[in-house]
Formats: structure tokens, sequence, C-alpha cells
């Protein structure tokens, strides 16, 4: 397929114009026009730009891409390695963070609830751009019996923040920086909250509203959506995709 066939299919794909983001989604920097390889990561860091480079992608998919709101404008130091090196080697940039994280099939929480075996998972209909989800354990779990689990599947040791005693049954939860959305599920009564970073704030606040809440790094709860949107990307355009994951302990 050819970059502008990729671009507007990917648009309506994870519907795109739905969501207010903090960065543009979809063609970040222009490469070639035929795409054949396509290589996914969570950062468009330097070395996932290497390792895109070294498997002659024609196309890098990423969840965290540039142009940031807030960052500075100018395209120097680390930012002009990374572009250049894109645009040297003619590789496409692609990024897509709100739409990934949200998409009902293949998104990073659709993905998240997946793994970790929640049923009945879906998202949350009022909660900001519907980025919160919610789901049910198939049995109920002891707070370090699903810790356990929870830090196994994402392959990094969870932190476990609250005093509550109760098991885990109905819980929430949002990838990446999400702690603050811990009160939606204390409105709905719901055992517990799973996001990937943590704040001073979120200690307290989970104590005092007696509800568990675990910080299961913002890298390790992200890995999952841009994988399967590649993989997808594979079957539907018989594409040859590389899933690249650059170790992140945050």
């Amino acid at each position: 397929m050819n970059r502008i066939e990729l671009t507007q299919y990917l648009a309506q794909f994870l519907q795109v114009s739905s969501y207010k983001d903090y960065a543009p989604n979809g063609l970040q920097v222009e490469g070639r026009n035929k795409i054949k390889t396509i290589v996914t990561g969570v950062t468009a860091c330097q070395a996932l730009i290497d390792r895109a480079i070294e498997l002659n992608a024609d196309a890098l998919l990423v969840h965290h891409g540039f142009f940031w709101k807030g960052e500075s404008e100018v395209i120097t130091g680390m930012k002009y390695k990374r572009i250049k090196a894109l645009i040297n080697n003619g590789i496409n940039l692609y990024g897509y963070h709100l739409p990934l994280d949200a998409h009902p099939m293949l998104g990073n929480n659709a993905e998240l609830g997946r793994a970790l075996g929640i049923i009945d998972a879906e998202p949350i209909a009022d909660s900001p751009q519907g980025l919160v989800w919610q789901g049910r354990l198939d049995e109920p779990m002891s707070v370090s019996d699903f810790s356990h689990h929870l830090s196994h599947v994402l392959g990094r040791q969870a932190l476990c923040l609250g005093e509550s005693d109760k098991a885990i049954s109905h819980l929430a939860w949002c990838s990446g920086g999400a702690q603050d959305y811990i009160d939606i599920a204390v409105d709905l009564g719901l055992d517990a909250f799973i996001s990937g970073e943590v704040s001073e704030r979120t200690f307290h606040s989970a104590v005092e509203q007696n509800i568990h809440y675990f910080a299961a790094g913002h890298h390790a709860t992200e890995r999952f959506g841009i994988q399967a949107l590649g993989e997808h990307l594979a079957r539907e355009f018989d594409l040859t995709h590389h899933f690249v994951d650059i170790t992140n302990p945050v």
C-alpha cells in the first residue's frame, strides 16, 4: 500500500477526528511513498528509530510520537537527531495517542483488559473521552494474588496502594498516566483501579476512599495497543510487521 492509503485508513479506523488530544494523530514525519514493512513500538525514541532503520522499515507506528502541546517548537538537539534519522532513511512516522488508548477493538485499554483476563470489559461512557474502562474478574482475587497476576502479565512489579482488605472482583483501569481518574472507580463503588503512573496524592486518595490502586507502569500498560494495531495492518494489507519493545522501567 502507499502512504496516503495508510494515512487515510488509520484516520478512519482509529476515528482520529473524534478526539481532542495533546499531539497530532496521524502522519507526523513523511517518508517514502510505498509501504511494505512496518515497525511498531510505544515511543519514537532514538533506540526505536535505529531499530526501524535496521529492519528496513517503510513506516514506524508509535503511541508516543512528536510535537506535544507545550514542548519547544524548534527542531534541535535530540528531536533533530531523531527526525533527521527518519528523513534520511525515508521512514514515515505515525503517532496515535488517545485514539489508540480508547479504540474498542485493539486499543491499549481493550488489550490490557484482555491480557489480564477481565470479563465484561467496556469503556465507562461518561469518563473523559471514554478512556476509562471497567470489568470484572471471573473469580474474586486477594490483593496479593491480583498484584502477582498483574505483575506477571506486564513483566514488572506493580506498586499497590491502599489499606483496604476487600477482595478484588470489579475494577476499572486506564493505561498510561491516568492516576487522577481513581475517583471514577470510587464513584462506581469498584474494588480497584489500575493505571500506569502514580503521584504522591494517589496514596492518600486510595487509603481514604477504601480502594486498591495499582501503578503498573506507563510503558508496560501501553505496549499492547500499538502491537495489536501492527498485527491488524499486517493481516489486512499483507505487510511485514515487527513489534519492537524498547525497555522502559517507568
